[in-house]
């Protein structure tokens, strides 16, 4: 199924035996073939629950689980080849081109080396062409705008071929119709490709209109549902609501007033 499971989870920092707990009994499920997204305050620990999801953090207490298997338990390769991440920060490479980054994606199949064969290659093919950036083949990747660049590093993770992909702010730097393209890429990723897809986020309204299931982070809780299900529980109201911001939980539609 490739369903990532949380169970009990605490997340926080070890620091000198002393343990700063950032958020406590987390128990929610990734969902394999839909677009999940992860709101919530700046501070509130959306980038802590990310590198622990992502075991680059160790958890405080309680499991992440890819089934029935503890992520904890698995080696950096086998982790390698479950969990593709793309960052938020620009990678700072000169002189590659596109399909020499994409291909960077199948190291873990291709040995110290990384000599990629006909079917490496074939794999980088297909990953290019399902993001979108076939035009762009040949090119350097300290050319490209911040939108093509974002989607290159998903091809990578595609090329990864791993069933979870994490991404942390991928909308970040981008011109609203670039966020909106995005959005819907990962989305249909999703879906079409059956990945388990999770993401951190400050577009709500897109979050709202794309997302499957969102996870929303508050001080004391985790709210996970549907758009709509958050919206009638209150959750979106307490997380959107401010001095000249209201929230229609009928239509999801977030108005500023003058």
């Amino acid at each position: 199924m490739e369903n990532v499971q949380l169970h009990n989870l605490s997340i926080g920092y070890q620091n000198k035996g002393n343990s700063k707990v950032v958020a406590s009994g987390l128990n929610a499920t990734i969902n394999r073939g839909e677009l999940t997204c992860l709101l919530g305050r700046n501070g509130i620990g959306k980038s802590t629950l990310l590198r622990t999801l992502s075991v680059f953090q160790p958890a405080l207490d309680g499991e992440v689980m890819m089934d029935t298997t503890p992520l904890a338990t698995l080696t950096d390769k086998e982790r390698s080849r479950l969990i593709g991440i793309v960052l938020t920060e620009k990678p700072d490479v000169q002189n590659m081109t596109i399909e020499e980054l994409v291909g960077m994606g199948r190291s873990p199949y291709t040995g110290f080396w990384g000599t990629l064969d006909s079917d490496d290659e074939a794999i980088v093919s297909e990953a290019i062409r399902l993001v979108g950036v076939e035009s762009l083949k040949g090119r350097m990747i300290h050319t490209l705008s911040d939108g093509e660049r974002q989607k290159v590093m998903i091809a990578k993770a595609l090329a990864q071929q791993t069933p979870i992909i994490y991404l942390d702010e991928p909308t970040a730097f981008l011109d609203f119709p670039s966020k909106v393209e995005m959005m819907q890429l990962l989305r249909r990723l999703a879906v079409e490709e059956q990945k388990t897809v999770f993401l951190s986020t400050h577009d709500v309204e897109l979050s709202l209109q794309l997302a499957d299931c969102i996870w929303l982070m508050e001080p004391d809780r985790l709210n996970v549902g549907t758009p709509h299900q958050l919206a009638e529980e209150g959750a979106l109201s307490r997380f959107i609501e401010h001095d000249g911001i209201t929230f229609d939980r009928a239509t999801l539609t977030i108005h500023v007033t003058k």
